[in-house]
Formats: C-alpha cells, structure tokens, sequence
C-alpha cells in the first residue's frame, strides 16, 4: 500500500530557478526512508508541500486517505501560560474527545434505550481501549524519559525553553499523538547519545511511515531502509540505508564517468573519421560528405552527455608541530560545580602524545565546561590543569564567533591568520571557498560555513593538540565529510566532544565518558567501549538480582499473616462476584434499565476491590 505518491513535483521561490523539478518518488506503508541532499536542495520545502503549509507550482502529491502526519519540525503556538506537560497533553485531543462523547452517550443513556447509541459507545468504549486511554499517563511519562524531558523541564513554561528543548518536547508530543506517518526534520539535532538511541529504537519498532531529513549518518544507518537523495531538484533513489547510499554512489558515479570517458573516445574517434571524409570528398568524391555529415550528427548526440562531478574534497591539512615529550595534558583533582549542580569531581587523568580522544556523555554533565577548563576559558574549583611545555593547542568551540562578522572572508584571514593575500584565498580555496564567494562576509555565512571557515583560520599555526567541542553539529553531510578529510592526516592528540556517532567511532582511540560528576576511561574505539558497557551493565543488574536474592527475608507477625490471608480470600470473592456482573451485562446488552444497573453495581464492587488490594499491600510492605 503506498502511503504518499510524489510524481512531477515542481516548486520555485525565485523567477527561472526551480528549487524542485520535476520530483517523483513513492513510500510504501510502514518504510522508513532517508532524506538527503545538500543544504538549500529542497528538503524542508518538500515536507511543507506534503503537510501542504506551502502549495507546489506544478506537479502531483497524494497522501493515502485517512493517515495522519506530523511534522516535528512545525512547533506549533500554545496559549500563555501553558507548561510543558500541557504541551504534552494536547496530543491526546482526540482521546480526550472520546471521552467526552462517551459522558454524552452515558448521559443519553440513562433517558433511552436506543440501540445505536448503544452500539456507538462500545465501539468508542473499544477505541478508547485499543489506543490507550487507560494508560495514557504511563505512555507519556515513557515518551518524556525516553527523549530527556524530566519532571522538573515538564512544570516549566513551554515559552521559556530553549530552542533544542521545544523540539524535543514537539517530538515527544508528536509521537504520543500516534502519528500515522512522521515527518522528522533533523531530530536527533538537539538529542544526546541516549535520547537518540532511545528514538531509535522507538522508530524501529513503529508501525507507521517515518521521511527523515538528517546529517547523522549512524542515524540513517541504523533506522533508513531506504535513501532519496535530492540532486538538482529531481529524487535519486537508493534502497538501502546510509553506507548502501555512500558505496552504491559511489559505483554510480564510476559507471558514469566510464561511460563518459567511452563517449570521448568514441566522440574523437568519430571527429577524426568525419574529417578524413571531409578532406577525401574535397578530392572529388562528394557522397563521402554525407557520410561525415552523419558521423557529426552523432557526435552532436554524444556531446549532450555532462561529465559526472562529484563533491570536491578538501585538498588542505592540519600542519603539525613537532612535539618532544610524553605529556600533552595532565588534569589533577579537577572539580567543578555550579551553585548546587556538581559538574565533575577529582577528575585525574593525562594525555599522552598523538591520543585521539572522545569526551562523550548525556547533555548537561558538563563536558563542555571541562573542555573550557582545559583551555583556560573556565577556572575549576579546585585541582590543576596542566599543558606540557611544547603543546601547541588550537580550539574549535560549539559556537564559532568572529571578531568582527562584517568583515569579508579574506579580510578575516588577513586580520586572523596574519598571512598574505594570495596565501589567504590559497587556503580559502583549499577549504571549499572559491570565487566570488570569499568576498560574502562572515555574517551570511551558515553555521556550518562559520566553522569551514575558523577551521581554516586555525591552520595558521603548527599545532600539536586539537580541542573540538562538538564540531559537526548542525553541519550537513558534505561539510561533515571536509571536516573530516581535514582530520584525516592529522596525527598529533586530539580531544573532542561529540554526540555523532559516525565521527567518534572514525577518530577515537579512546574514550572518556562523563557520567555521574566521574570520568570513565576506557581504553579503546567507540564501538568497544559500546560492548564494554552492554557487559558491565548485565553484570551490574546480575549483581542486582544476587544481592536481592541474598537479603533477608522480614518476619512477618503471625496476626499479620492471618490477616492478609483473609483480605486474599475476600479479593478472590470480590473477583468472582465481578465476572459474575460483568456476564450478566453481556446478557442485559438490550435491556438498557438492568444494564444500567449492573454497572452501578460494577463500579461499586471495583471500588471495594481496589480498596481490598491497598489493604494486602499493606500488609505485605
């Protein structure tokens, strides 16, 4: 069954310049599919054509009758006033109007026996059921864990978060409303390591049809069954997930530059025949022109064909500093807290030359602050921090600025970098900057050309340790892969927060995960440390079940024990006596005086034993 049907889809904001062009693809009922393509391709515009925010120019969408979606890139406008956990709420509106139609039908009830009415409140009372009525609470205290919303964010004032918090409570919202069909643009953004795992692992086991625009290919790797590539505003399509997508792109783009390469030999080959013909019919025999007048044709025909490009790679690299000595950073008894918030505490830990490390952890624990501890922006409470003599550090923060955003991209490599012209646009161009693009000022530039472009000032020196604090965040796929081409060669030590996957699992050796105010150091990449952590947590929770298993059993007092034994039989009785009601009402279903009733007797007996079951528990604490 096919859920959205895009065929022919055409949109522009500006005169000649389709953004879209002629975009056509399907998604099939329950697939999880991949959106990519390079920032400004038409990705967010074409999920505002399918929620239908915006209206295309030309072509065709179709959406299967009856399915409900959502975009959570849409934060929608709440009342004042209204908290977190009012926001949340809002998504069970339509288990909220069931509810209120079945007071209704329950008051109708009461003055009519008809039989539709009847029949519309069981099949509501069925719905309720079905979609979690009972349970709604326990359902979005799940959501709300599972996405990093605690309890003391959810009394807060929805206006007074953050912009990455919003989005995470529009997408808690958002699943609990039981979207049919997902629209996620950019959701793992603002989620650390454990939300993201735990959206994950939501998204595999959702029954719908989840699009997905995101840069974080472990993502992609882990949920996409299937990739839509936005190229020059038409769909490529690759059925697999990510690294499908990155080797059979690859394979494409090889096949095509053979083909092309074939073409140019063919097209000289021919040139050449076509000419010979040419300067033979000149020697009196005018039919040979005709031939050589068709070989032209053909190679007009052959000429059409573009030479396939693919995405220039960074052709600069981290100079480095020689280095002489062991240490490169020693951290002794570093502690750090805010008011009553205790970040980190006797942190001891040394770096040694040529160590790549990943400092990873759930947000706020304080991994930024260490890493502006180490760099001096920040002064720890107690401790030191300590740079061996010949270190030579350079810092990327999360949020790049420049000392004055007005200024060109040459102008701010001559003021920053302290280098000539032509070694500024050199080092520009080798940083994916050319032409009349280096004269944009820093101001215009996307955040992701911000950090392409301190990366490339800090070349300037020969450095022998690199601090990066989350360095491919908010960056798209192409800028993450320049970013990493620049690292590439880089073999001096290396320090960096992230939450990207793919970029810890490519550069760690080691990691250092700060949880619970300690730092814990393992020794290893990122996919061992993952399996280290799965066996300590089993032992922990084997440890768990042993140490309850040894504990000793509390003495009960013999008038106790007699006491819960009678509340146990009072519940079977209880028990008994319900299903004996609940029979009857199914052969009362027509007469709606005697159902009425058996219900009132109903709920009497629930409450009697709801109070039963207080009482034994009670009695067994």
């Amino acid at each position: 069954m096919i859920d959205i049907s895009v065929r022919n889809l055409t949109k522009a904001f500006e005169v000649k310049k389709n953004i879209l062009d002629g975009l056509t693809f399907q998604v099939q009922h329950g697939e999880r599919v991949g959106i990519l393509g390079r920032n400004g391709a038409g990705k967010t515009t074409l999920f505002r054509l399918l929620i239908g925010e915006i209206s295309e120019d030309k072509g065709d969408i179709d959406v299967a009758r009856g399915k409900r979606m959502g975009l959570v890139s849409q934060i929608p406008r709440y009342p004042a006033g209204y908290t977190v956990e009012d926001v949340l709420a809002t998504a069970e509106a339509r288990l909220d109007a069931m509810q209120q139609r079945m007071r209704k039908l329950e008051q109708l009830m009461t003055v009519s026996a008809d039989r539709d009415i009847l029949e519309e409140y069981d099949e509501l009372l069925t719905r309720f059921e079905t979609l979690g009525g009972y349970d709604s609470q326990v359902r979005r205290n799940r959501v709300a864990n599972g996405l990093d919303i605690p309890p003391a964010m959810r009394e807060q004032l929805f206006e007074s978060l953050s912009g990455g918090e919003k989005t995470r409570v529009n997408l808690a919202r958002l699943i609990l409303e039981d979207t049919d069909i997902l629209l996620l643009d950019e959701p793992t953004n603002h989620l650390d390591m454990h939300a993201t795992e735990w959206l994950e692992d939501y998204l595999l086991h959702f029954k719908g049809t989840v699009l997905a625009i995101s840069h974080d290919r472990w993502f992609l790797d882990t949920v996409a069954q299937r990739i839509i590539e936005i190229v020059d505003g038409k769909a490529e399509v690759y059925n697999g997930n990510y690294t499908f997508y990155a080797q059979e792109k690859r394979r494409r783009y090889e096949e095509a530059l053979k083909i092309y390469e074939k073409n140019q030999k063919e097209i000289a080959h021919l040139q050449k025949a076509a000419d010979d013909l040419h300067l033979w019919a000149f020697m009196g025999n005018d039919k040979l022109h005709k031939r050589a007048f068709s070989m032209e044709k053909r190679i007009a025909r052959l000429e059409k064909a573009e030479k396939p490009t693919e995405e220039k790679k960074l052709t600069v690299r981290f100079r480095q500093k020689e280095f002489f000595g062991d240490e490169v950073l020693v951290l002794s008894e570093v502690a750090k807290s805010y008011g009553e918030k205790r970040l980190f505490d006797d942190v001891e830990l040394l770096v040694e030359a040529g160590e790549r490390i990943a400092l990873i952890g759930d947000n706020g624990t304080g991994k930024s602050t260490l890493l502006r501890c180490i760099t001096g922006e920040e002064t720890p409470d107690k401790g030191w921090v300590h740079m061996g003599p010949s270190v030579k550090s350079a810092y990327l923060p999360q949020l790049v600025s420049f000392d004055d955003p007005e200024r060109d991209m040459v102008d701010t490599m001559l003021w920053e970098a302290k280098c000539d012209t032509q070694t500024a646009r050199d080092r520009l161009a080798a940083f994916g900057f050319r032409g009349e693009d280096v004269f944009k000022t820093v101001s215009v530039l996307s955040g992701g050309e911000q950090s392409r472009l301190r990366l490339c000032v800090l070349m300037r020196d020969d450095i022998n340790f690199l601090l990066l604090d989350e360095p491919t965040n908010h960056l798209d796929l192409i800028s993450r892969e320049w970013m990493e081409d620049a690292l590439a060669d880089y073999s001096e030590a290396l320090l960096f927060v992230s939450h990207d996957r793919w970029f810890i699992e490519k550069f760690a050796e080691r990691i250092w995960c700060l949880r619970d105010g300690k730092i814990e150091d393992f020794k290893g990449g990122f996919q061992a440390w993952r399996e280290y952590r799965k066996r300590m947590e089993a032992l922990e929770q084997t440890e768990k079940t042993v140490q309850r298993q040894k504990a000793p059993k509390k003495k009960t007092e013999p008038n106790r024990d007699r006491r819960r034994s009678k509340i146990e039989k009072d519940i079977e009785r209880s028990e008994a006596a319900i299903a004996a009601l609940e029979k009857a009402m199914e052969e009362s279903a027509s007469d709606y005086q005697r159902l009425m009733e058996l219900e009132a007797e109903k709920a009497a007996a629930d409450a009697a034993l709801e109070e039963l079951y207080v009482q034994w528990e009670e009695l067994s604490d």
